[in-house]
């Protein structure tokens, strides 16, 4: 029997976005994206269960046009 952890976020089924304001860790990327410090970004969104092969990719695609994003 598999018994599910509902304490634990099911990230699978969130953006991004939505995985990072769940975890608290909205204003912490924010911050990071500013300051444009790649490193601090991908550490956050390994945080909410991205590969780091995937929270690269996303980091280099916000800082190739961080205006698009808000940034």
């Amino acid at each position: 029997m598999n018994v599910v952890d509902t304490d634990q976020p099911n990230y699978a089924v969130m953006t991004v976005n939505e995985r990072l304001f769940e975890a608290g860790l909205m204003d912490r990327f924010d911050e990071a994206a500013k300051s444009r410090d790649a490193e601090a970004m991908v550490r956050i969104l390994m945080q909410v269960a991205l590969t780091e092969k995937d929270a690269r990719w996303s980091v280099k695609t916000i800082l190739a046009n961080p205006r698009r994003y808000g940034y």
